[in-house]
Formats: C-alpha cells, sequence, structure tokens
C-alpha cells in the first residue's frame, strides 16, 4: 500500500476521532439521540473497515468491539451510561495511540488491549436495564449498511444531511473502492467542498510566511530609497509594488489563521473525564469559537489553556453536595469567551465555582517562603490571588493526577508572556474565578516603533507602547524627579519609574550624556501591567517588522526578544520589554507592584478609568475620543491632500484615504488646521479600511472616570463630560465616521456592485 494511502488514512481517522470525542460526551447529556448515535456508529465502522483493508489487525480488532457495542446502543438494546461512554473514549485514546505508532514507525506498535476488549465485549452482553426502552426516533436500517470489513456506501435515496451530519467526515480516500457503489457516494455528495478546499502541508506554509517575511524587508528597503529620489517613474511601480506586497502578504497570513476553536473543541472531553474522576457536574460553555488566531500562537496557549480549565474544574467548581449548600446549582458552569479587542485577542475562563480565598493564599505563601510577612501586610486583595503565578505555589491540600504538584501556574504565565501576552486573575470568594489572557494575532509581522540609542537602532513592538512624552531644556531637569535613587516622572498622578536604554545596554557616550540634560524622549510601556518610561536618543518611526529569532548564543539574554531586517539593510534589535522592565527591577521577580502616587490609586478605585485622546476644535472646542480607537496618529503637509469624487484623500500606505475635518462636521467651520501647512490626523480603522480625522490640535492622552453629564446634541457625539477641569465633548466614531462618509462600513462586495 502506498504512502499517500496511510497518510490520507492517518488524517481522516485523526480528524474523525476528534469529532468522536466531541460527539461521544454530547451523547452522554442526551443518550437517546439517533442522529449522533448513528454518526458515531458510522465513524467507527468506516475507521474498523479502513484499518482491515490496509492490514492493521490490531487496531481493527479493538474498533470491531467498539463498533459492536455502538450497534447495540444504535438499536437501542443498551442505553449509553457514564461507564459504557468511559469505555468508548477509551477505545478512541487507543485508537489514537496505535494511529501515532503507525505515523512514526509504520504499524501498531507492541500493545495489549486484551483489557480493554474485555470491557468492550462486557459491556456489549449487557442486557438493557430498562424493559421498556423504545426504539430511536429514526434507526438506520442494518440494510443501508455496508458488510463488516468494508467501507460505508450511502443508499442513494438518503440526502447529504442525513449521511453527513455536522463536524463528521467521511473517509472519501476509500469510496467507491467497493463494486458498484452508487453515483451519490460521499464523493458526489461533497464534490462542493472538495473543489474549494485542499490540504497543504504546514512546512510549506511556514517556507511561504518566511518568502514574504523576505518580500516585505525588500518592499521597505525600496521604499526607503524612493523617498529619497525624485524620479517620478520610480514612485508609481513603487507605490504599486507596496500595495500588491500588503495585499499578499495578508493573503498569506491568513492561510496560518485558525479558528481558537480547533482547540477548545477537545475541552468537552477533558472537562468531562476530570469532572466524572472528581464526582463533580461541569457544564462547559463556548463563545467566539471562531475567533482566528495564528498558528503559532495556537501552539503556543494550547498548553496553558488546557492547564487553566483543568484547574478550574478540579480546584474552582465544588462538588455538588457543596453547591447545594450554598444554594447553587448542582453543575457547575465553565464559560470560554474569545474575542478581538485593539488588535489583540482577549480569552476568558471563568467558573462559578468557590472562588480564590486571597487569605488563605497569603498564608500559603508565607509558609513555603515565597513572600516576606512585611510584603504579606502590604499586599492587596489582586495581588494575594495573583501570588498563585509564583513557581512552587499550590493550594492542593493533597497530590492527585491532576493537580498538586506545585507546577503549573509560573508556567502558564511564563508560556503566554514568552510570546506577548499577559495573563490576570480575578476571584470573589464564592463567586467565582475568572482568568484573563491578552494575545497579540500574530508574532511574524508586527508593528513595532523604531527608536535610536547609540550609535543603534532598535525596535519595540507596539503592544507593549502606551504613548511618547518628549521633554525639552529645562522642562527635562524640573519634570524628572529622584525617589529613593529611581528617577521618576510624574505623569497624571502616576509617579513612572523611568529606565534610560543606554545605561541597561551600557552604550551611553559622552556626547548622549551632554544631549540627555538637553532633551528626554520616553517611551512610554506596559509590562505585566506595570507603567515605566524607557528614556532613548531618538524616536525614529512605526513600520511593520519581520520579526527573526535569535541565535543560540544570544537567546539567553533577556532584554532581546528577536531581531529584524531594517529597510536600509541593517540589523536591529528587538527589546524584550517585560525582560528590560525586569532587569532593570522595574518588575521584580515577585512582580511587586511598581512605584505609584497612593492618591492616585485611591482615586481610581471609586470608578472604571477610560483612557482618551484629547484634540482641539475650533479656537476652544475641545474633544476626546477612546484611544483603544485610535489606530495612528499621522501628520500629513497640506501639499499632498487630493481630491477624489468630490472628497479630499490622501495616499495612506498603499490605500487611498479619505479625510474628515471634524471641526468642520459639528459645526465649527474655524477650524485651525486650515490656517497651518500641516495637518495633524487621527487615522481610524476597521475592515482593513482607514479614515483620517483631521483634527486643529492634538493637546494629550488622559486617564479619568469619564461620566457624562450633558447629552448628545449633534449626530456622532456622546454627549460632555468634564476632563482635565475643562468640559469637553465626546466623539462616537463609528456613528460620526458613518455621518461623515457613508459607505465606509459597506463590504468590498458591496461597493463593487455598485
Amino acid at each position: 500500500m502506498s504512502d499517500d494511502v496511510v497518510r490520507e488514512f492517518l488524517i481522516e481517522s485523526n480528524e474523525n476521532l476528534d469529532s468522536l470525542d466531541r460527539e461521544l460526551v454530547q451523547l452522554e447529556k442526551d443518550p437517546r439521540n439517533s442522529d449522533r448515535l448513528a454518526s458515531v456508529f458510522r465513524t467507527i465502522h468506516t475507521i474498523k473497515g479502513t484499518c482491515g483493508f490496509l492490514g492493521f489487525t490490531k487496531l481493527e480488532s479493538v474498533a470491531h468491539v467498539g463498533e459492536n457495542l455502538l450497534s447495540k446502543l444504535r438499536d437501542a438494546k443498551l442505553v449509553l451510561n457514564v461507564e459504557i461512554t468511559t469505555a468508548l473514549l477509551q477505545m478512541v485514546d487507543a485508537i489514537r495511540q496505535m494511529l501515532q505508532s503507525i505515523d512514526a514507525v509504520g504499524h501498531e506498535g507492541e500493545r495489549n488491549d486484551e483489557d480493554l476488549i474485555d470491557t468492550l465485549t462486557r459491556l456489549h452482553e449487557t442486557e438493557a436495564q430498562q424493559p421498556d426502552l423504545s426504539p430511536p426516533a429514526r434507526p438506520v436500517p442494518a440494510a443501508s449498511l455496508s458488510p463488516a470489513g468494508t467501507i460505508l456506501t450511502p443508499k442513494p435515496e438518503k440526502t447529504a444531511e442525513a449521511l453527513e451530519p455536522a463536524g463528521e467526515r467521511s473517509n472519501a480516500l476509500f469510496d467507491g473502492l467497493e463494486g458498484g457503489s452508487s453515483q451519490q457516494s460521499p464523493v458526489t455528495v461533497r464534490s462542493g467542498m472538495s473543489e474549494t478546499s485542499i490540504r497543504v502541508d504546514v512546512t510549506l506554509l511556514d517556507k511561504l510566511m518566511n518568502l514574504v517575511g523576505e518580500l516585505v524587508l525588500a518592499r521597505n528597503q525600496i521604499l526607503q530609497f524612493s523617498v529619497a529620489t525624485e524620479d517620478a517613474g520610480l514612485i508609481a511601480p513603487t507605490q504599486r509594488l507596496n500595495l500588491i506586497t500588503t495585499e499578499l502578504q495578508e493573503g498569506v497570513m491568513k492561510t496560518r489563521m485558525q479558528p481558537i476553536g480547533n482547540i477548545w473543541s477537545k475541552f468537552p472531553r477533558t472537562v468531562r473525564d476530570i469532572a466524572t474522576s472528581c464526582g463533580k457536574q461541569v457544564r462547559i460553555e463556548m463563545e467566539g469559537k471562531e475567533t482566528e488566531l495564528d498558528k503559532t500562537i495556537i501552539e503556543a496557549i494550547k498548553d496553558p489553556l488546557t492547564h487553566i480549565v483543568r484547574n478550574s474544574v478540579d480546584h474552582g467548581i465544588e462538588p455538588p453536595e457543596k453547591r447545594a449548600a450554598a444554594g447553587k446549582p448542582l453543575e457547575g458552569r465553565l464559560l470560554l469567551r474569545a474575542y478581538h479587542e485593539g488588535g489583540q485577542v482577549n480569552i476568558e475562563i471563568s467558573d462559578d465555582g468557590a472562588g480564590l480565598d486571597g487569605e488563605k493564599i497569603r498564608r500559603k505563601a508565607l509558609e513555603k517562603g515565597l513572600i516576606t510577612p512585611e510584603q504579606a501586610t502590604r499586599m492587596g486583595e489582586r495581588e494575594a490571588v495573583n501570588l498563585i503565578f509564583l513557581p512552587g505555589f499550590s493550594t492542593a491540600e493533597k497530590v492527585t493526577n491532576v493537580s498538586g504538584r506545585g507546577v503549573g501556574m509560573d508556567v502558564v504565565r511564563t508560556n503566554i508572556e514568552r510570546i506577548g501576552g499577559t495573563v490576570d486573575i480575578q476571584s470573589k470568594p464564592g463567586s467565582g474565578t475568572t482568568v484573563r489572557m491578552k494575545i497579540p494575532l500574530t508574532l511574524a509581522i508586527i508593528p513595532a516603533l523604531i527608536v535610536t540609542s547609540g550609535e543603534d537602532r532598535y525596535a519595540i513592538p507596539q503592544i507593549s507602547l502606551l504613548e511618547l512624552v518628549r521633554l525639552e531644556g529645562e522642562e527635562s531637569l524640573k519634570r524628572i524627579e529622584l525617589i529613593q535613587g529611581i528617577p521618576v516622572y510624574r505623569l497624571r498622578g502616576l509617579l513612572l519609574p523611568l529606565v534610560y536604554l543606554n545605561r541597561e545596554l551600557q552604550v551611553e557616550t559622552q556626547h548622549k550624556q551632554a544631549k540627555a540634560s538637553e532633551l528626554a524622549n520616553i517611551v512610554v510601556l506596559q509590562a505585566d501591567e506595570r507603567q515605566f518610561g524607557l528614556v532613548v536618543d531618538e524616536i525614529n518611526d512605526t513600520e511593520e517588522i519581520v520579526v527573526k529569532p535569535l541565535g543560540k548564543q544570544l537567546k539567553g539574554i533577556k532584554t532581546f526578544a528577536g531581531s529584524t531586517i531594517m529597510g536600509d539593510g541593517r540589523v536591529a534589535l528587538i527589546l524584550d520589554v517585560l525582560g528590560l522592565a525586569q532587569s532593570s527591577n522595574v518588575v521584580s521577580g515577585s512582580r511587586e507592584r511598581s512605584l505609584t502616587d497612593k492618591g492616585e490609586q485611591a482615586s481610581g478605585a471609586s470608578g472604571q478609568k477610560q483612557t482618551m485622546l484629547l484634540f482641539q476644535c475650533g479656537q476652544r472646542g475641545r474633544t476626546a475620543m477612546e484611544l483603544a480607537l485610535v489606530a495612528r496618529l499621522e501628520e500629513f503637509k497640506s501639499d499632498v491632500v487630493e481630491n477624489a469624487g468630490g472628497q479630499q484623500v490622501v495616499q495612506y500606505r498603499g490605500q487611498i484615504m479619505p479625510l474628515i475635518h471634524v471641526s468642520e462636521k459639528i459645526g465649527l467651520d474655524n477650524g485651525l488646521e486650515k490656517q497651518t501647512q500641516t495637518m495633524q490626523v487621527v487615522v481610524y480603522s476597521e475592515r482593513g479600511r482607514s479614515v483620517g480625522l483631521v483634527v486643529d490640535r492634538i493637546l494629550d492622552i488622559v486617564e479619568e472616570t469619564i461620566v457624562p453629564q450633558q447629552p448628545a446634541k449633534r449626530d456622532g457625539m456622546l454627549g460632555s463630560a468634564v476632563i482635565q477641569q475643562r468640559v469637553t465633548d465626546l466623539l462616537d466614531v463609528k456613528r460620526f465616521v458613518r455621518s461623515a462618509n457613508p459607505t465606509f462600513f459597506e463590504d468590498d462586495a458591496v461597493l463593487a456592485e455598485r
């Protein structure tokens, strides 16, 4: 038998086994679902017939006894219970192990599955305990099934829906091997799917991604060269190359994107097994299964998510008797939720269990010597809960096969932070626990801020960037203070610790020291929910960079996360923001709080704060919008503005970006931006399109509790509030853009039809 046939059998069978895990867990909740029973039976029947055809006799023997048991369940001679479900799931595990062995060494391996076969045989021979069993609503006639050892072929009168319920895939490779099969075979039924999808090896996708990365680097070099030349014949094809490269990059990256549901699909089985072993009742719910992530990210978060799910069932959700005593439903609830926000993916794992006891965690950490008594005294409830991320920490009273070994949550946090993400826990005793993760969409090509320190350039991932602050002359001397020997900058009530990149990298020169007294460029960053300011010599620009891994000799340096090649061909190192914060002691190994103003903490506890971009409209008008909705802040010269379709536009990153003058649209025609040679523009992006909001002057970024005190009087506004002791209008960005440019939110297909 050819290697291609065996490989196709392995791929199809593994997909079918993943489906079986889900189907069997669902069947346990609804054991009389005849459609699902028939689906599970057909799946095992297909695997058994194909492995017999290929000569895998050990696999066939296990699948055969499982098929016999499922046949009795399908015919309503037995009713599925916990014992039968467990045995069938063990059969699925055994088949999966044999498939892995076939993939590795070409045969099932040295195995002894007699105990499993005996268990399945015993359950098959057990008579039904309920004499009044009624047959399934739509039993599958025995005549519709192929003889044992052959491939299942549907009868002509069956519809596609009856043949293949959702989530099931037939083994199309071997369909049609039986002589005289019907024209309405699975190949015919699924021809539409076959024509629109193909299998591609992951290695090929990785190679394509590397080639696109090299193309992006070449594009950046050409763009940099074209900026310095005035050759009109070069500028036009350069812009075209830029557009094509961007579209190709997005297309290839989409081929690597996978829905998070691919890894979530295994969790119902995990939850069921742990709940059964712990004597608990747990219901798992999922929201946002279609949320997509790069394959590399998916692989990186699979183990951390699994560990958190196991902890939630084992530690979080109480046994039924304790839930009843607390007035809760006997069945616990575990919710998985994923959604996109601000260029990241948020993942939440919530349970309605007993919650975490901060005091118990604090005592346990003291017993293990993980914190000092002084630290325990100063520690708040949330900080105490997050102590479970310390290495070696566990609150389990005894070690089980599920947890309690003191290894896990620290590894979870390390793995999430390694890919540029963050993880946090919030818990309320008696009500439950929520674990929140924020992770990037992809790691291959990322937006970054380019800075200069000494004579070298460095890239800072934009995901960690909050804002930029520039202090000149006397201001840099007055506003930078020393507290306990640590340089800090007071930013809106927050004492921001400062880290001088030159000193950390030991590249400081006499020239830079002299310059530092006159000018301070502060890049405000966030690491592990701690803010700090990175002082650099120069801030250059933002651009998309291709991430290249560091060599093995440099991987141990936690200050750097990788490298990239700039437009001029020179290498720039990518800074690891968390590693930089740890090496400079802004974030310590025990993750203590950074230096903050106590008054600011007290005021922030009373309400939910929002980070807003504040800008001026007209002579005295002030307007604010959510900073999370800002894609970029740009400055354009007036002479680059063109007209298209009666609207002002600029050429921007391969697009024709429309401009909307905010002052004009809200009735302040005397906007200041018309009096200058440059325009300050707030870029808002959605669905791959961008629009520029032209403002008179960008004032500040503020973090305040926003309470609208006056209702909106104009379309596109949320109302008015007091910000920085001034009355400020609040911009409803989506409504404002829609009112000014009604076609902005329409799909490309709709626009093409017009």
